[in-house]
């Protein structure tokens, strides 16, 4: 394990190793314009949600750190205070990483990259077309974090206009994360697509209480097969099938087949059953997997 004391280490080093853990993040392509009517757009992968009433956006244009300038963002939020925070999906990643080149003032990075500028309804900025979603917003509060190289500024927004293309939703009128493509940033050149076999669900813990991992019998707790995933999901059952259905389920061809090919070997018997089980919890069968970890 190799322990950082952020103080005793180059900016820019810890930097690098900040990206590269705290990955992936969502991207803010952020379209700005400043008191000339110069219209600027760039991505900022300092970015999230962190309210929904009100609608709260914060992205944040940090201080370079090999010289401490501020970005064309930054300054022209703190001239004309709006901001249009376009999502970026697959299809547009590379006119969005072509946008991040450090232009000159005044250039317009719509131009640059390809992408077309896209009237707002509230604000100045104008939103990027090809977006799968953009925020129109009012900013509230910029917030220095520092003076130095790679300090951030917490840009406050609140979204006084949302817009979502009709195809990235589903049937029943949710964000089909399939349909969105989104990508994020991990560290370095490197990018994440929240796509393919990337994504998978998990039963949020909130819809039910759960047992918990400590109420997971030991024979469970300590298997050699199970892993952390595992039993974090075990855990998510409001309670244990019943013994009846336990011993209903003992009838099943794998079971019937594991008690006879390992009648003299209980520790196979047992591990087999884990692994068993595992499948079960990989295919999202909670209940069944439970049944088959609690067969004697």
């Amino acid at each position: 394990m190799k322990t950082i004391d952020p103080k005793e280490i180059e900016t820019s080093q810890l930097h690098g190793l900040l990206l590269g853990a705290i990955a992936p993040r969502p991207i803010a392509f952020a379209s700005t314009i400043d008191g000339d009517g110069n219209v600027n757009l760039s991505p900022f992968s300092f970015f999230n949600i962190f309210s929904s009433n009100p609608p709260i956006l914060i992205f944040s244009p940090s201080r370079r750190v090999r010289d401490n300038t501020t970005k064309h963002s930054l300054d022209n939020v703190l001239e004309v205070p709006e901001v249009v925070i376009n999502i970026v999906n697959f299809e547009l990643v590379e006119q969005m990483s072509l946008a991040s080149t450090e232009y000159d003032k005044g250039v317009n990075e719509f131009v640059k990259s390809g992408l077309t500028a896209e009237a707002s309804i509230k604000i100045k900025p104008p939103r990027v077309k090809e977006a799968p979603v953009a925020f129109e917003c009012k900013v509230n509060q910029v917030i220095s974090l520092g003076n130095q190289g790679g300090a951030g500024n917490l840009v406050i927004c609140e979204v006084v206009l949302a817009h979502f293309k009709d195809e990235i939703f589903d049937d029943f009128g949710k964000i089909d994360p399939r349909k969105l493509d989104a990508v994020s940033r991990m560290g370095g050149d490197w990018y994440c697509r929240a796509n393919g076999s990337a994504l998978f669900e998990i039963p949020k813990p909130v819809k039910n209480k759960g047992i918990g991992v400590d109420q997971i019998p030991d024979h469970v707790k300590n298997s050699t097969v199970l892993t952390g995933n595992n039993l974090g999901r075990l855990g998510n059952i409001e309670k244990l099938p019943a013994q009846e259905d336990i011993d209903a389920f003992s009838l099943d061809p794998v079971i019937k087949e594991l008690r006879t090919r390992f009648i003299n070997d209980k520790e196979s018997f047992i591990d087999h059953l884990h692994q068993y089980a595992k499948e079960q919890l990989e295919l999202g069968d909670l209940e069944t997997a439970w049944k088959v970890l609690l067969q004697k």
